[in-house]
């Protein structure tokens, strides 16, 4: 009954989703072709775009108010114009049953991700009432390994490794190089785990 009524809610925050990023359909549509590599030059040109832009906020240093001011101007700009200006670029008589298909299936992850965060974030507060004491322990190391791991690296850079993993991240799970290279990964640490149990042997 529990799972049933878990599918209706996601059915249901799928379809306010997609409501909501009505407008947004073709732009959506567009970039998932771009991160899940539909064409071979997509990646290339992904890193390209990227590394420019990085480039860009490299060169031109801006404060970290600016920084954030430009940001939300960005957002505020394309939040009001790409509803207005997609279905004259794309064409929104061009909408098929096969994209609003996909474009279904990415609201639904997109909902999926949602919620694995919010479990995530509540198993770690039930960590907290249940075993303060790990719960601390795992906190501090992490957060000291990231300000560490930041001490190290210069904070663009950082932020442009992160992004570049994140954007092409769908691209190398739909192509199958994600678990290519983890089942080679485990192979060989159980190859080495063997040949430790026989030298112990």
């Amino acid at each position: 009954m529990a799972e049933g009524d878990n599918k209706s809610a996601n059915l249901l925050e799928t379809a306010q989703l997609e409501e909501q990023l009505q407008g947004w359909g073709e732009v959506i549509l567009a970039g998932d072709r771009v991160v899940r590599w539909e064409k071979p030059w997509f990646p290339g040109a992904l890193m390209g775009v990227t590394t420019v832009l990085f480039l860009l906020i490299y060169y031109l240093d801006p404060s970290v108010l600016t920084g954030i001011s430009c940001s939300v101007m960005l957002l505020c700009l394309s939040d009001y114009l790409v509803p207005t200006l997609a279905p004259r670029v794309f064409g929104s008589n061009k909408w098929t049953t096969e994209q609003q298909q996909r474009f279904h299936e990415i609201c639904g992850n997109l909902v999926k991700t949602q919620r694995r965060i919010v479990g995530w974030w509540k198993r770690l507060c039930a960590l907290k009432e249940e075993k303060p004491k790990m719960y601390f322990a795992s906190v501090i190391s992490s957060l000291l390994a990231v300000a560490w791991i930041g001490q190290q690296v210069h904070n663009l850079f950082l932020t442009y490794l992160i992004v570049s993993v994140l954007l092409l991240l769908p691209g190398l799970n739909q192509h199958g190089l994600i678990s290519k290279y983890t089942s080679m990964a485990k192979r060989e640490i159980n190859k080495l785990l063997k040949h430790k149990e026989k030298k112990n042997e």
